[in-house]
């Protein structure tokens, strides 16, 4: 399990939800140890396989940011400018890296969903870390095998999400919504054969929250065949 790594970092963490969304630092309470997330596990191996329905299934996500709640476009524009990532769009972390976002350390953790979509409450929860009022930065890379033309990425998130592709935006949904699969859909893509970076930022108002992606194909079917790679090993 992991845990805050010192005391000063646990309350920087609470002092910055308190910039964001008025959280007291009198809310802080000693951790408690959790069971591990049930649809998520370490990754075991060097890549993974897209699954039948060209599910993207293994993910490094940062420790949630706190935030105010809201999920309007405005809202979460303005958050993502106060969160955002150090480095650039593309850069890809290793499992175990930590960065700085609102004067916080944060890490990342690699992780493997049994299912299609990656459960971001299981992830916080097991972590003793918040699940409501937060936001989740996520990453892949996806080696593609061929250049591929015409092809779509498309998203579901609970709640709103903004998706770039080797650093270019191409999908923004907001408000509180449900994940449904192939809610957002990019505009056509070209991916060359090689390996891309998938980045998405998903906010959370409160209760349950996740995602799913995959890639689809010219004929909006999804692409089977492409692996994620370089991401948790």
């Amino acid at each position: 399990m992991i845990r805050y790594r010192t005391i000063a970092s646990r309350l920087a963490l609470i002092a910055f939800a308190g910039g964001l969304a008025g959280t007291s630092l009198a809310a802080a309470q000693a951790p408690e140890s959790r069971p591990p997330a049930p649809t998520l596990s370490a990754p075991a191996s060097p890549s993974l396989p897209a699954d039948e329905q060209g599910f993207l299934r293994r993910w490094l996500v940062l420790e949630p940011i706190p935030t105010t709640g809201a999920l309007t476009q405005s809202a979460v524009r303005d958050l993502l400018d106060r969160a955002r990532l150090p480095g650039a769009l593309t850069d890809v972390p290793r499992a175990g890296d930590t960065v700085v976002v609102g004067g916080t350390e944060l890490k990342w953790h690699a992780v493997d969903t049994s299912l299609y979509n990656v459960n971001l409450y299981h992830f916080a929860w097991a972590l003793n870390l918040p699940t409501s009022n937060v936001l989740f930065w996520a990453v892949t890379v996806v080696d593609v095998p061929e250049d591929l033309v015409d092809v779509r990425l498309a998203i579901g998130s609970n709640a709103a999400s903004v998706w770039w592709v080797d650093g270019r935006e191409v999908i923004d949904i907001y408000d509180d919504r449900q994940t449904v699969i192939d809610d957002g859909v990019s505009d056509r893509l070209t991916l060359a054969a090689g390996r891309h970076v998938i980045l998405g930022a998903v906010v959370n108002g409160g209760g349950a929250t996740d995602f799913c992606a995959r890639l689809l194909d010219a004929n909006d079917e999804p692409i089977t065949n492409v692996r994620v790679v370089d991401v948790g090993q």
